[in-house]
């Protein structure tokens, strides 16, 4: 490729920016609002006024760390980085530049001022992220949003930094061109940067930068083209305001340089004032020429605020027809908020589809920005989550965009790349690589039917659905009538016995979707197909007892072709209460020992427990903890009656929200110690979905039910709350309010429509919960007593590096006149439960522990390690002597 004096063939080191809006277009047709042609308009490449921030109740604050990400991800691009503000930013599917940084000085003070050390705090709101560098001299603020995008029109994310100064300064940004298109596409192997005049006739301004050196000289206003081997590839970088940074004449030796805009800003002339690094990337022939990208630039110059506000409007109406939760604790409020929001922001765009990626985190030097595209698994199980927020076009979008990828003999696809279209992907190993995603399909297809009423979306892929059934119902290789690990893995991708043949999580799905199945099949009026589905369902559950249950209590991890067992003690099991249709019989020391400090950490559930032979807590499979794992036993654990230990691992999820990518839920974490994994993606889809599905099916015992018009409640509030509310539950088309109001043995179930003609009504699963008001009201009877944890969602985490040291509830037997509770807490020290009274005039004794008040304090004996003790609470009413 032939350059002109000013180019300069650079690849690598980083970028740093005033304010800037990136943007990529695969695509010739216009953007909405911008003017084609030339790039006359007096506003191309000039700063921009400050923008007006949105303030949203659910900001999240806290002092930059370092070396934790954050994330800012939408449709159709994703800022991932790091809280001293270096970070790199994507287009999809294209990686634009990476390892942002900036370093200042000011005029009369006469050191280097490194400003990403300077970085020290950082403010999470869902429309905009902003870290602040603070220096005595200056105020930076870097604020990141990525625009909404109804089409891949071009635009993706955009930053705008707001600078404050005492005295006037420059400031150099440094960035490592990178201009590769996500993984598995070929890259490009060279990316070379020109230095481009701006068109004649615009109104660039040039402020008076002093070049680095003292040289005085001066660059024409412009921006960096970035040339790549592609023909169908170029990439373009403006900073209105700036000159370019080293460009190293041809005369000097090769070496790599990073590309660099320098700034001068006069606070006199600058303030009020932004400077927005503005972005493009074509990729096609039409749309990488120079012209094509400048007319990109152009638009963003003129656009930022506007798209600012746009994304603004849409965060701040997101909960207009949204669930939502008023409870006495408010940061589980604010979580829940936040794991909707979380989810909604990994909706990515491809071509004319949406479909959910699975996470996002910084690429490094890679191509795989975390696991940022698409997952039939993770979408599948994340869709519970959709459905109990009601987002139902999301998770209409969704199932749309698997059910597009089917194989033709049935199997629903387990990855696509979002540069899948750029290689033969069919001809690699990954679309189909896993078994799970047909049974999930399966049974998420009968949850957003059932909760949104869509029968005519059943209808209208019935086809999908029974050649989905077909598949599932026809690869059994051993002939004991379940779907097994022959076409593809299960569960785990890697196991050190070898591959299993048969995981119990791969069979309880089975049995799980034989269920779906025949509900499916009845609201679709096939009488005969229901009938088989369900025969089918009985027989895998009976088949399910006899080949895994133990003489310990647990059920296998698998069963080998053989006819022999893997008895190996997991999690994994816990899958079998996810659809609230089926579970494990003769489970209850399987539970307590998932509720020990055997496979429970104070941050999470382990996968496998600690004294098993292959426990590794630092393995992907075998002893890390998923919050994954830990919102399949919390709902367990909810559903079986186990409330004290699914609160406690339903908080742990719910905390994990703020305490490391802000907003997110991380991937995976060490079994050890509290610290996530260093490549654990920290904006994991499913994770966050695991703090909605414990929370509202669990915790509330919510269950939709749109197609007759029911909300099923079967409520677990914490002894602690004595109010609570769900604010727009979605029953199909319809929202609803749900009032929950204890009355002293009462709790009080009340559901306020929004519409005066509403005929929604409540039920509950409950014995002896009596219905009143037309429906709209339940008494469901209350204990006299309760007991529960005495913490909330904002307590409910150790110190970075703790190990696991806190209580842990193993059982909790209840009786008309007593509560028995075993517990294990380190030896010699004293935990305290809260204890609420819902009997007026009780005589409560405790035996084991001390009572005053509404705690109950309880201390274990003396002894290294974890130590159990017995709690009793017996209870009578007092009577006149």
């Amino acid at each position: 490729m032939s350059l002109k004096r000013s180019t300069s063939k650079l690849r690598h080191n980083a970028l740093c920016l005033f304010a800037f809006a990136i943007f990529v277009f695969a695509n010739t047709e216009p953007i909405v609002g911008q003017a084609q042609g030339a790039t006359s308009d007096a506003t191309w490449l000039t700063p921009i006024d400050n923008i007006a921030l949105h303030e949203d109740p659910i900001t999240l604050h806290s002092g930059s760390e370092a070396e934790k990400p954050f994330t800012v991800a939408g449709e159709c691009g994703a800022m991932m980085g790091q809280q001293n503000g270096s970070f790199e930013s994507w287009i999809f599917p294209v990686k634009l530049f990476s390892h942002l940084t900036l370093a200042a000085h000011v005029d009369g003070y006469d050191v280097p001022i490194d400003g990403n050390q300077d970085a020290s705090e950082i403010e999470v709101a869902p429309d905009h992220t902003t870290i602040t560098y603070s220096h005595i001299a200056f105020t930076l603020k870097e604020i990141l949003f990525a625009n909404q995008c109804t089409q891949q029109d071009g635009t993706g994310v955009v930053a705008v930094f707001q600078l404050s100064s005492i005295r006037p300064m420059t400031v150099t940004f440094s960035f490592t061109p990178e201009m590769k298109a996500m993984w598995p596409a070929p890259i490009s192997s060279d990316v070379n940067a020109e230095w481009v005049k701006a068109s004649e006739g615009t109104n660039a301004v040039l402020n008076d930068t002093t070049r680095p050196g003292g040289s005085g000289a001066h660059y024409p206003a412009g921006w960096y083209m970035l040339h790549t081997d592609l023909a169908d590839l170029a990439g373009a970088v403006a900073l209105p305001g700036s000159e370019p940074g080293i460009l190293p004449p041809y005369q000097e030796k090769p070496q790599t340089y990073p590309l660099q805009f320098v700034l001068r800003f006069d606070p006199k002339r600058d303030s009020g004032r932004s400077f927005p690094l503005l972005m493009a990337v074509g990729t096609t022939r039409e749309t990488a020429t120079r012209q094509a990208l400048q007319q990109r630039l152009a638009y963003l110059n003129r656009n930022v605020a506007a798209l600012y506000q746009q994304n603004a409007e849409y965060y701040a109406h997101f909960f207009d027809t949204r669930m939502t939760a008023e409870t006495p604790d408010a940061a589980f409020d604010r979580d829940l908020r936040w794991a909707a929001v979380s989810i909604d922001q990994v909706r990515v765009r491809h071509h004319a589809e949406v479909g959910l990626v699975a996470g996002f985190f910084s690429s490094g030097s890679s191509a795989r920005p975390g696991f940022g595209w698409f997952f039939g698994r993770d979408t599948l199980f994340t869709t519970w989550g959709i459905n109990s927020y009601g987002d139902y076009n999301l998770t209409r979008e969704a199932l749309l965009f698997l059910m597009e990828r089917q194989r033709a003999d049935g199997k629903m696809p387990h990855e696509f790349s979002q540069t899948a279209d750029l290689v033969d992907w069919a001809h690699l190993p990954y679309e189909y690589a896993a078994a799970d995603a047909t049974p999930l399909f399966l049974m998420a297809m009968e949850d957003y039917v059932t909760a949104s009423g869509d029968i005519d979306f059943l209808r209208e892929h019935w086809a999908t659905v029974e050649k989905a059934w077909g598949f599932e119902t026809s690869h059994d290789s051993d002939g004991d009538g379940i779907y097994d690990n022959a076409q593809g893995t299960g569960w785990v991708e890697s196991w050190p016995q070898g591959m299993p043949h048969q995981e119990i999580y791969l069979a309880s799905l089975d049995q799980q979707a034989s269920t779906a199945m025949a509900r499916l099949s009845t609201l679709a009026n096939h009488a005969d197909k229901a009938q088989q589905a369900q025969q089918r369902a009985s027989v895998i559950e009976q088949t399910i007892v006899r080949e895994y249950t133990q003489s310990d209590g647990m059920y296998a991890f698998s069963h080998n072709a053989d006819g022999s067992a893997d008895k190996t003690a997991t999690i994994y099991p816990a899958i079998a209460w996810w659809g609230g249709r089926a579970s494990l019989p003769n489970a209850a020391a399987m539970f307590q020992r998932w509720a020990s400090h055997e496979f429970s950490t104070d941050w999470g559930t382990r996968d496998v427990g600690e004294h098993e032979a292959v426990y590794d807590p630092i393995s992907y499979h075998q002893g890390s903890v998923w919050p994954l794992f830990t919102g399949w036993a919390s709902l367990a654990e909810y559903r079986s009656g186990r409330t004290l230990a699914g609160y406690s691992h339903l908080m742990e999820n719910v905390n994990l929200t703020t305490t490391q990518d802000l907003g997110a839920v991380t991937e995976l974490l060490s079994g050890a110690y509290f610290a996530p994994f260093g490549r654990s993606t920290s904006h994991q889809m499913w994770s966050s979905a695991m703090v909605l599905v414990p929370a509202i099916r669990g915790l509330f015992g919510v269950s939709i039910d749109a197609l007759n018009g029911v909300v099923t409640v079967d409520p677990h509030l914490p002894a602690q709350w004595p109010t609570a509310t769900l604010h727009n539950v979605q029953v199909g088309k319809e929202a609803v309010d749900v009032q929950f109001d204890r009355e002293g043995q009462v709790m009080r179930v009340v559901l306020l429509p929004k519409q005066a003609s509403s005929s929604i009504k409540l039920a509950s699963t409950v014995t002896d919960a009596k219905s009143t008001n037309g429906g709209r009201e339940l008494a469901i009877p209350l204990p006299a007593v309760e007991v529960g944890m005495a913490y909330g969602a904002d307590g409910a985490l150790p110190l970075p590096g703790a190990e696991t040291e806190g209580m842990k509830v193993l059982r909790e037997d209840r009786q008309p006149r007593q509560i028995v509770l075993l517990l294990e807490a380190q030896g010699g020290t004293t935990e305290e439960l809260y204890v609420r009274r819902n009997q007026e005039k009780l005589r409560l004794m405790a035996q084991g522990a001390t009572l005053r008040g509404n705690a109950l304090r309880v201390t274990f004996p003396k002894g290294g390690g974890y130590q159990r003790a017995t709690v009793t609470l017996q209870w009578q009413k007092n009577t006149p002597s």
